[in-house]
């Protein structure tokens, strides 16, 4: 690109053949609608930037979301498959939310995805496997392979709050994931073998597939665990690392009505204000 990129580039992931950028417009200029303007103005004063993610293909390929294509150039061929075949392709789609279809595009060239003001996750994995959220996979290099994974036990696909089924990418290559939050406020713990993290709440992001996952009660007995105001956790247990999006519930609960208001005030384990 020339010196006149209008560019920044945020973070960079690369693999065989294959490099991944996230990149984000230096500043908007506006628009000829006061009405968009006055909205650009704010984002820009709120340090909010509009992305997308640039990936660079020499004589590879790449494996995207049907409609996340914005443009592209060079010698590139777009093209459709079912990827694992009919039956994990199916699973994928009724199970995880994940599109049946998912485009692959191979050569040399530069691919431009969707632009959003949203968020973006960059995993370099090795021989390895990640589990996360309904909906969040984006992109990713094509020798990865995106598949359904079933809860291990009823109490996480009943109480865990993710489902039956989650999403899993496993192989060696770069995967990108649309994050609930800014980057900078997500939290990884590694977990020991037998470690436990337990969250009161549905924002854990990602797991390597190492890391058990079940509901659990937050007291002793049943009774406990409903008096304490908690009920059951999200417990995962090492070997393996967490990601945590815990400001991902903040936000939904500005975007409501009297959101603020209702976060100015701290309540206690039984709803009481304090």
């Amino acid at each position: 690109m020339s010196n006149d990129d209008p560019f920044d580039i945020v973070e960079t992931e690369k693999t065989l053949g294959t490099t991944f950028e996230v990149v984000q417009y230096k500043t908007l200029k506006g628009s000829d609608d006061l009405d968009v303007a006055e909205k650009v103005f704010f984002a820009n004063q709120a340090d909010i930037h509009l992305k997308m993610i640039r990936v660079k293909l020499d004589k590879s390929e790449l494996l995207i979301e049907p409609g996340a294509l914005y443009f592209m150039r060079g010698n590139l061929q777009l093209e459709s498959n079912m990827q694992g075949g009919i039956a994990k392709g199916l699973m994928r789609k009724f199970m995880t939310g994940e599109t049946l279809f998912q485009s692959r595009i191979k050569g040399t060239g530069e691919v431009y995805l969707e632009p959003t003001f949203g968020h973006y996750l960059l995993f370099n994995i090795d021989n390895d496997a990640l589990i996360f959220d309904k909906g969040a996979f984006y992109c990713a290099s094509a020798n990865l392979e995106v598949s359904a994974k079933m809860q291990q036990n009823v109490s996480s696909a009943l109480f865990g709050g993710e489902g039956l089924f989650q999403t899993q990418v496993k192989g060696s290559g770069v995967v990108v994931l649309n994050s609930p939050v800014p980057v900078a406020e997500l939290l990884m713990y590694e977990l020991a073998a037998g470690e436990k993290l337990s969250v009161d709440g549905n924002f854990a992001f990602v797991r390597t597939a190492s890391v058990s996952f079940h509901a659990e009660k937050s007291g002793k007995s049943l009774f406990q665990s409903v008096t304490s105001g908690e009920g059951l956790l999200q417990t995962f247990t090492g070997p393996g690392i967490v990601w945590l999006a815990p400001t991902q519930g903040i936000y939904n609960k500005i975007k409501m009505m009297n959101g603020i208001s209702n976060l100015s005030h701290g309540k206690g384990s039984m709803g009481t204000n304090t």
